[in-house]
């Protein structure tokens, strides 16, 4: 098979969603002619959400998928050049930066920004999965509103876990978080709160086996939990299920040519998206562990976009 010729661009992006389609969409305003490669899940991690309800500038609930689209077409209408391609390696050493797709296309390019998202660890159980958006939740903050006076429960036992259940508790009449262990990783001052919350309750060591529900139409009616130390199997009646075990920033990719932490988030200075290497920047939830909104990865894929341009005019 012969080569396709390597693509060149002042400005390479690399995944999609809000991050990435905004960045998109000033990078091409700005006549530097980007192009956006995606992956497998185009619109990324909006794309199993249905009701969003927190974006700005919209008074009816609109669907996840659908505004994914709507960024992509915008992004594409105002001349970005979208490609399907997984890329496989980079090097960020080469002058222009240089990003190689799993079928060997080459692409160089002058800039970077980096928007390859993150995602929710799931306990990988097949009814999880099924009712994944339909009572199963891995996001508090977009979901938790559509549990009012319902009784919820949260898996985990880190600082997210704990402020999910808290952060439920505004809407749920009851919030049973489970956790594996028989002590919380959480911070001692979170884990003060959550022990003084009446509407809380722990449920140590102890798993979730099954998610029990309806399917005509979708919900959850409860789950069935395991407890670790006596092996003992019971039954508990819930309305929603939220995990909270942590998610993965996808930066694999960048392993020791850029600067992350622990977790492997890249690192960004302060009040920008620029990375350890100039030129290059990441936007939204690769960076972000705080905040994960769509909203606020749409903020920094414009400040990528605006930062690139910047260095690309001197």
């Amino acid at each position: 098979m012969s080569q396709n010729p390597t693509k060149h661009t002042k400005v390479l992006i690399i995944g999609s969603g809000p991050a990435g389609y905004t960045a998109a969409v000033y990078a091409a305003r700005a006549m530097l002619k980007p192009i956006l490669v995606y992956g497998a899940q185009p619109g990324g991690q909006l794309t199993t959400t249905t009701d969003v309800e927190n974006y700005p500038g919209f008074s009816d609930v609109i669907q996840g998928p659908w505004l994914m689209d709507q960024m992509k077409d915008q992004a594409k209408a105002v001349g970005t050049e979208m490609i399907e391609d997984h890329i496989g390696s980079v090097n960020l050493k080469s002058s222009p930066f240089e990003a190689i797709g799993d079928g060997g296309q080459k692409y160089t390019a002058d800039s970077i920004i980096i928007s390859t998202g993150a995602q929710a660890r799931w306990l990988n159980i097949k009814s999880e999965q099924e009712f994944r958006g339909f009572g199963v939740s891995a996001c508090a903050t977009c979901d938790g509103f559509f549990f009012k006076d319902k009784e919820v429960a949260v898996v985990g036992g880190g600082n997210a876990a704990v402020e999910e259940a808290m952060f439920l508790t505004k809407f749920a009449s009851k919030v049973k978080l489970i956790h594996r262990r028989d002590s919380l990783r959480a911070e001692k001052m979170l884990q003060k709160k959550l022990m003084e919350n009446k509407k809380i309750e722990i449920i140590w060591d102890s798993v979730v086996e099954d998610v029990i529900g309806d399917h005509e139409p979708k919900n959850v009616k409860g789950i069935k939990i395991k407890n670790l130390k006596t092996n003992k199997v019971n039954e508990m009646k819930l309305d929603g299920l939220f995990i909270a075990i942590g998610h993965d920033p996808a930066t694999q990719l960048f392993k020791d040519q850029l600067k992350m932490d622990q977790e492997g988030y890249l690192i960004t200075k302060p009040d920008s998206t620029e990375t350890n290497v100039p030129g290059v920047y990441a936007a939204g939830d690769v960076k972000d562990k705080t905040f994960r909104q769509a909203v606020t990865a749409a903020g920094m894929g414009c400040m990528a976009a605006l930062e690139a341009e910047k260095f690309l005019s001197h």
